[in-house]
């Protein structure tokens, strides 16, 4: 069930803000120019937290901290640059070093006090909740925080506009600054660098074929954040290696079904139960693409399938949800470009909760960052911005733990619902 309210006026404290950015100057009109694909998204924001013990930040002070950041963001100048408009009206980063906003704070808790709560609200004092705009200029596209607990132990988040990147980007980006941080030196050959001058239109002649996988919202203008109808609120179930194997066991002879269908199958059953008349019969899965990725490079360059149901979602076996999941997708992520291209990077959508959305992140090194060679005990991934239909991510939990975590962004009085439905059908709490 939803865990209790707890009061969280004094639990953070000693808040005090920096920059930090490049350690040389990028150069003068210097620009980059976003994707169609990151235009798409940029209404979507990753929140990641990752919890560390004592002994993983001994001895490591602030400046070798921020040093090894003022090298991180010499590769990729344009993640500390901010957002302008050119005449037509279309986004692109000017990369004039104005850098990443820097948050120290102070937790009252120990880390493992923290963690025992269990609340998932909690991890969003952890981490910066700001959003692009309204003042562009002013902006930054990266906020750092970095609280320490009552122990010694340290929670490091990134707030992350998805504009830069998806997930699989901002964890290998993370992973960099790690190593980094342990002494490795950068790559030798330059990472793709930003432009110079603006590129020429990409705007489609034809008329794109609106995507199912999207939705267009009201014009925000330069305040990059969609409204919702309701407050949508985030809980985390935590699945095991032996919950699982039950489940597929019960209707599979097979024990190949990945994890992440499995678990999309079945959260898409129990949601479209709870919502009786008006169950989801149209869903988006969007997972890494591995084959057109340049390493080193950030994107947005995720696979985005739809996937339609014509018989009751709430009536079905897991097991049909998943074949259908499995072999009836439809990748629309062209759709998406020529969509964002037709309006020349001025549309306003949203892609998470357009439908309701599962994301598999199951490739995504979420445990990659380490600090003196220790990997973080606890990794908290999640994503604002999300549309009504709400969005479900797939994580594999701690290297080596067998488990996976499923987070849901869901409208609030949908959770307690969810989690009695599994609770009864699955033991999943």
């Amino acid at each position: 069930m939803v865990a209790p309210a707890i009061a969280v006026e004094n639990l953070i404290s000693g808040v005090r803000l920096s920059s930090v950015g490049p350690a040389r100057v990028t150069g003068t009109d210097v620009i980059h120019e976003p994707t169609s694909m990151d235009l798409a998204m940029k209404l979507h924001y990753i929140r990641a937290v990752y919890y560390f013990r004592s002994s993983s930040v001994e001895g490591l002070g602030l400046y070798t901290i921020k040093e090894a950041m003022f090298r991180w963001f010499n590769l990729y100048p344009h993640t500390c640059g901010r957002f302008r408009r050119s005449d037509s009206g279309h986004p692109f980063i000017k990369c004039n070093d104005c850098g990443a906003r820097f948050i120290e704070a102070q937790c009252s808790k120990t880390l493992d006090e923290w963690l025992e709560m269990k609340e998932c609200s909690l991890h969003n004092l952890l981490v910066s909740n700001q959003v692009l705009g309204p003042d562009l200029g002013f902006s930054p596209s990266i906020l750092i925080q970095m609280t320490t607990f009552q122990c010694g132990g340290v929670a490091l988040s990134f707030s992350w506009a998805h504009v830069l990147g998806d997930a699989f980007s901002l964890s290998e980006f993370l992973y960099l600054w790690s190593q980094i941080m342990a002494g490795h030196q950068p790559p030798n050959s330059p990472l793709p660098k930003p432009e110079t001058k603006a590129s020429k239109s990409k705007n489609s002649s034809g008329f794109a074929v609106e995507p199912l996988s999207v939705k267009r919202v009201e014009p925000v203008g330069d305040h990059w954040i969609a409204a919702n109808t309701g407050k949508m609120e985030n809980y985390s179930f935590q699945i095991t290696a032996q919950q699982l194997k039950v489940m597929i066991s019960k209707m599979f002879q097979t024990s190949q079904i990945r994890p992440f269908e499995f678990l999309s199958a079945v959260f898409w059953k129990y949601l479209a139960r709870i919502r009786e008349g008006s169950e989801p019969k149209t869903v988006t899965i969007s997972r890494k693409d591995s084959h057109n990725r340049e390493k080193g490079t950030l994107c947005n360059n995720q696979i985005i399938n739809t996937v339609q149901a014509y018989f009751s979602v709430a009536e079905a076996n897991p097991k049909d949800l998943v074949e259908l999941i499995m072999e009836q997708k439809i990748d629309e992520k062209r759709k998406i470009e020529e969509l964002v291209e037709q309006d020349g990077g001025l549309s306003d959508l949203i892609m998470y909760g357009a439908n309701l959305t599962f994301l598999d992140l199951e490739e995504a090194d979420l445990y990659g960052l380490e600090l003196k060679k220790e990997k973080p005990v606890f990794v908290n991934y999640t994503i604002d911005g999300v549309g009504d239909e709400g969005l479900i991510l797939v994580m594999k939990a701690p290297s080596g733990a067998g488990s996976w975590t499923v987070t849901v962004i869901l409208p609030e009085n949908e959770i307690l619902k969810l989690n009695d439905e599994l609770q009864r059908e699955w033991s999943i709490a």
